[in-house]
């Protein structure tokens, strides 16, 4: 392979959260002790959300019948069901095996649309595409949010297609299976007839995309979520997140495909990233240095998006250090967060006074429209420490201290870590993994080696 190609990719993957240098860092961002409790709260959760053959967790079809390990996005009953997203954003902690990590990518593999077809509701089901989630009774697939239903899924407030995401986080388990254990001959199992490889290349380009740039795009009649966790918003036109995940799915197909030295296709796909990278702050970058969500509908500043591209590396340095001070002033003036987590929309940008996203089908203040996330924190302390290290340090610290204040070991009146919650008195699903498990990846990574 070319010098030059592997360059491209090598030091892009750097960025990537996955040994991400970080040359800011002169004082850890949490002291050991707090780093020593996020990471054995976090083992505790895995563990919670983990569901063994056999075991049973909620009824009707809460039962494990796939004979192999399941990782859902939490602990007690809440989500009984493998969700491909959750689960995939959790790898970089180091707590799932190499054999849990092989038997669920296998499985996402095998629950792959073989074919394209129309639901019911009248939603299409692309070639390709990746299920949302996976039932754990008989293993069957569901592609829209929703519903748990394989007969009924595919409604239109869930959008006419899959969610965009699954397809590049499909891609993150093959890349970060294949980089931990060094396995390089699972690309080529064949899966119900078809390499995985090749399953890889194929979900890749499901979501539909902008044939200049790669950018996700999507339409009001043909509309597909942008990212699971907002996915009672209807947002329209091209697509910031899902386009953030398709870099790094790039640069990651771009690395498998340099393991099995085909030098055309880790050309292709670096050149891909190269693309999406240029354009995203052409098309959503306000003049704050915040991304918006999208170019049509919800087109709003973005906390999440914005503090995820410069986790990536996405922004060039002058743009980061803008959006970083901007980042920083938001938080010291109380916009940004609460007790260390993280809203979607800064409370400055809300859309009006009865709802923070332009169209939601949750109430302003909870869930994923207004409520606060634990999810994101690690990136958008990552952001303010590109131009406040102490701030972000700040930050971090408040998250820590509201899960040890709430931790759920303490009883069963305590729930955390939730997946979000207000001030109002909100909380949403407690003993939620990603709560964690972004947060101490990201903060694993600023620890450095």
């Amino acid at each position: 392979m070319k010098k030059s190609i592997l360059a491209i990719f090598a030091l892009a993957l750097m960025s990537l959260g996955n040994g991400q240098s970080n040359s800011m860092v002169q004082d850890p961002i949490l002291s050991s002790g707090d780093y020593r409790f996020l990471e054995a709260l976090t083992a505790t959760i895995i563990d919670s959300s983990r569901i063994f053959p056999g075991q049973h967790v909620a009824d009707g079809m809460g039962t494990n019948n796939t004979g192999m390990a399941l990782i859902k996005p939490g602990g007690r009953g809440s989500y009984p069901a493998f969700w491909i997203r959750d689960y995939a954003m959790s790898l970089e902690t180091g707590f799932v095996s190499s054999h849990e990590q092989r038997d669920m990518l296998i499985l996402t593999a095998s629950t792959q649309a073989n074919s394209t077809w129309i639901t019911k509701n009248g939603a299409l089901v692309p070639f390709g595409a990746i299920a949302d989630h996976i039932r754990m009774d008989d293993s069957l697939p569901i592609y829209f949010p929703g519903t748990y239903s394989y007969e009924d899924q595919g409604t239109p407030e869930f959008g006419r297609t899959p969610p965009y995401g699954d397809q590049f986080f499909f891609v993150h388990m093959a890349h970060y299976y294949v980089e931990t254990t060094a396995d390089v001959s699972i690309l080529d199992k064949e899966i119900n007839g078809m390499t995985l490889i090749d399953r890889l290349e194929i979900a890749f380009n499901v979501p539909p995309a902008r044939l200049t740039d790669h950018i996700v795009t999507t339409t009001d009649h043909f509309r597909g979520i942008d990212f699971g966790f907002r996915d009672v918003m209807t947002i329209t036109g091209d697509l910031c997140y899902p386009s953030i995940l398709k870099y790094k799915a790039a640069l990651q197909l771009a690395d498998v495909f340099g393991k099995l030295n085909n030098e055309v296709k880790a050309q292709k796909y670096s050149l891909i990233a190269a693309k999406i990278k240029d354009a995203i702050p052409l098309l959503f970058m306000d003049d704050r240095g915040m991304l918006k969500a999208s170019t049509g509908k919800g087109n709003q500043a973005d906390v999440w998006s914005t503090a995820l591209a410069i986790y990536y590396g996405i922004l060039s340095e002058e743009k980061t250090k803008k959006t970083s001070r901007f980042l920083s002033q938001a938080y010291e003036n109380g916009h940004l967060s609460y007790k260390g987590n993280i809203r979607h929309i800064l409370t400055t940008d809300d859309f009006s006074d009865s709802t923070a996203w332009e169209f939601s089908l949750a109430k302003k203040n909870t869930y994923q429209n207004g409520a606060y996330w634990g999810t994101p924190t690690g990136w958008v302390c990552y952001a303010i420490a590109k131009t406040n290290f102490k701030l972000a340090q700040q930050l971090a610290k408040e998250y820590v201290e509201d899960l040890r204040e709430n931790d759920f070991r303490k009883g069963p009146e305590y729930g955390a870590p939730f997946e979000c919650f207000h001030p109002s008195g909100h909380t949403q699903n407690p003993l939620y993994m990603t709560t964690l498990t972004c947060p101490l990846a990201a903060f694993k990574n600023m620890m450095g080696p």
